[in-house]
């Protein structure tokens, strides 16, 4: 198994080379030359092993160049009872006949990325030194909310790196913002710019793609990686959860070996719905991949149309994590719909850079059809319906996994489909507790500890210790700069003149 570029197909690494350089030198993303196989009979296997086991499963099939032995060495390490607050890691909850909610939050910062996260940092040092290279490694992020603090927390303190996350100012929730700048940790660094997330986005990537900072760096004893979805190191792990809760399912006789299953994401950069399309490709038995998006609906409209266009209102919304113009995992997905045609992807994003706005060939959108579905809901609609799960089920979610369930009602009364269905649910309700006990009908006006312990009484849910214990934490980065400002930022956090 190698990995190629978007932007050039001629490009051949191995998996260790990928996770390490976070992003092809083109600007394009890293994509495994092939989609390996996943048969009925393996997945009957996975059913009796535990989510490491099968974690160590799927890593083998797209890590090709690790032995097992370091598979093993950092799945053991990533995933344990001390991380985690559930020996399944993924929890899958029955939400109501058919419907599972699949409970990706139960890592140390209480938001999906975990399952990517608390991994990296293994992947990317083993791969270091697969390469033998003893460079310092700097991690640049940018985050909507919770890419950020996964990331802090996952690479804090681990020898050899630097880490640095921007977050847009305005752009995240008051429990995430407390995440991050009060993170601990002697090789972290945190800054607020002024603008959206696409702004902090943007800025990475232009500094990732910069052969003359790059080579600064490289003066320096340092290289460049990424800790976003754009890195194959995050997206592969997300892969593993759509194995792992199919074969749950079949073990636990919620469906037959071979039934199909729907999946629902609520998504804005279309990592973790693009993993349940690679975990598809690989055999898991899946109908339709359902995209749900808040009211910035930039993928909806896409899917729908195949016309992608940023040229729109941005909206902030009770769902920070998804206020994102610009989905960048969905350049893997048109890589790999249009054959793998490195030309037409250029001539796309290229349109996107320049003009924001690019339309697919007919061809794709048939393909688009056929595989995805789409919705979306604004605020109201979300907090609607988070009340309605809450009086029904007495099942408290956040605000994300409303968008997903909202969508996924909307799709069902649309088609009559009666697939079983998982829908990821995305972060803990405690990381927007104002928005979610505001929804439930509770007066929401005080302090963000004071609205933990408020959703603690009505929901039942015992608090997160690692929120809990934020509480007393002292902010250590409150510096907001110009989205201009993000290269000297870098430098001068790095000691490079």
């Amino acid at each position: 198994m190698y990995y190629k570029s978007t932007r050039n197909s001629s490009v051949r690494v191995d998996s260790a080379q990928a996770i390490a350089q976070g992003i092809s030198k083109d600007g394009g993303l890293f994509v495994p030359s092939e989609i390996p196989s996943i048969t009925l009979d393996d997945i009957k296997a996975l059913g009796s092993m535990d989510y490491r086991a099968r974690a160590k499963f799927v890593f083998g099939r797209f890590l090709t160049d690790f032995t097992e032995a370091e598979i093993a060495y950092c799945v053991d390490n990533a995933y344990t009872s001390k991380a985690f607050d559930s020996d399944n890691i993924a929890e899958l909850a029955h939400l109501f006949d058919g419907t599972y909610m699949l409970e990706l939050w139960h890592g140390p910062t209480c938001a999906f990325k975990d399952m990517a996260l608390q991994i990296l940092p293994y992947l990317l040092t083993t791969s270091m030194k697969k390469l033998g290279t003893d460079k310092k490694v700097v991690i640049l992020v940018a985050t909507s909310g919770d890419t950020g603090k996964a990331a802090l927390e996952g690479f804090k303190d681990v020898p050899g790196t630097s880490i640095m996350v921007f977050y847009p100012d305005d752009g995240v929730s008051a429990m995430q913002k407390k995440q991050m700048t009060t993170q601990e940790g002697a090789n972290v660094g945190v800054c607020a710019i002024k603008g959206n997330f696409d702004d902090a986005q943007n800025g990475v990537k232009a500094i990732f793609t910069n052969a003359e900072i790059a080579a600064e760096l490289d003066k320096n004893g340092m290289m460049f990686s990424s800790a976003n979805s754009i890195n194959w190191g995050r997206l592969a792990p997300q892969i593993i959860y759509y194995v792992s809760s199919y074969a749950q399912l079949v073990a636990d006789g919620e469906i037959k070996l071979g039934d199909k299953i729907n999946i629902v994401v609520p998504t804005g950069n279309f990592g973790n719905i693009l993993a349940g399309y690679y975990a598809k490709h690989m055999g898991i038995p899946v109908n339709k991949l359902i995209c749900a998006s808040n009211a910035n609906n930039v993928l909806t409209d896409f899917i729908k149309t195949g016309v992608y266009d940023r040229n729109r209102a941005f909206h902030a919304t009770i769902s920070p994590s998804m206020d994102i113009l610009i989905s960048s995992n969905l350049e893997r997905l048109l890589y790999m719909l249009t054959g793998e045609n490195d030309a037409q992807i250029n001539e796309w994003f290229g349109k996107l850079a320049s003009e924001g706005r690019y339309e697919v060939s007919d061809e794709v959108k048939a393909k688009l059809a056929e595989e995805f579905c789409a919705g979306f809901c604004d605020d109201a609609q979300t907090k609607a319906t988070i009340k309605k799960i809450y009086d029904k089920y007495s099942y408290t979610c956040d605000t994300h996994t409303a968008v997903a369930v909202k969508v996924y009602e909307d799709y069902k009364a649309a088609t009559g489909d009666e697939t079983k269905t998982i829908i990821a649910s995305t972060a803990s309700p405690y990381k927007f507790s104002g928005s979610v006990l505001s929804a439930i009908g509770v007066d929401s006006d005080a302090d963000e500890f004071t609205l933990v312990d408020k959703l603690a009484e009505v929901s039942k849910l015992p608090v997160p210790a690692s929120l809990a214990a934020l509480k007393d934490k002292a902010v250590r980065f409150d510096k907001v700069i110009d989205k201009t400002e993000m290269k000297e930022f870098v430098f001068s956090s790095l000691g490079i003149k």
